[in-house]
C-alpha cells in the first residue's frame, strides 16, 4: 500500500469516527432535552406511577375529577381535568387505583373538551391514549394528556380504562 493510499484510508477512518461521534453526541443531547421535560409534558399519553401516594392530594395543582368507576372489584378509575397551580394551564388525566395484590394491566384513553361561551358550543379538542401498562399492586398510576393554555376557556375531560367508560370531570373554569 502506498503512503498516499494509507493517508487516504486514515482520512476516511477519521471521517467515519467523527461522523459516528457526532451521531452519538446528537443522540445524547436529544435524550437530555427530552429527559428535562416533565413526564406530563413529554407528549400525549404518558403513564406516571405514584406508588401508594395519592396523586391528587400530593399535587399543588387543582384536580377536578368525575365520579370514580369500578373497573373490577379491586381497581377504580376516574377522569380528571388538572388546573395548574398558577391557573394558566389545563391537562387531562385518568387516575387508576389498583388495590389488587398483583400487577394490573391497563390502557387508558382521555378526551379533552372545551366550552366556548360566545358560541355556546362544546368541542372535542383532543383524544389521547396511554398504551398498555402495568399498574403496580396496591398503587396509583396516572395517564396524563397534553397540557393546554387555559386562557378564558372552560375545559373538562372524559375517558375510559380498558374500554370501561369514565364520567366527565366537572368543568374547570
Amino acid at each position: 500500500m502506498t503512503k498516499q493510499a494509507r493517508v487516504k484510508g486514515i482520512g476516511m477512518l477519521v471521517k467515519q469516527v467523527l461522523a459516528g461521534s457526532a451521531a452519538v453526541i446528537t443522540a445524547v443531547v436529544g435524550l437530555s432535552l427530552v429527559a428535562t421535560e416533565p413526564a406530563a409534558a413529554a407528549g400525549a399519553g404518558v403513564w406516571r406511577a405514584y406508588g401508594n401516594t395519592n396523586p391528587i392530594t400530593s399535587s399543588s395543582s387543582d384536580w377536578s375529577c368525575g365520579s370514580t368507576v369500578m373497573i373490577n372489584f379491586y381497581v377504580r378509575a376516574q377522569a380528571c381535568t388538572i388546573l395548574s397551580a398558577d391557573k394558566n394551564y389545563v391537562q387531562p388525566a385518568v387516575i387508576v387505583r389498583n388495590d389488587l395484590d398483583t400487577l394490573y394491566k391497563a390502557t387508558a384513553t382521555m378526551s379533552k373538551y372545551v366550552y366556548d361561551e360566545y358560541m355556546d358550543t362544546t368541542t372535542l379538542i383532543s383524544r389521547e391514549t396511554c398504551p398498555l401498562s402495568g399498574i403496580g399492586a396496591q398503587s396509583w398510576s396516572v395517564c396524563f394528556g397534553t397540557t393546554t393554555i387555559k386562557g378564558r376557556l372552560d375545559f373538562r375531560t372524559s375517558g375510559d380504562v380498558n374500554g370501561t367508560p369514565l364520567p366527565f370531570s366537572p368543568w374547570v373554569q
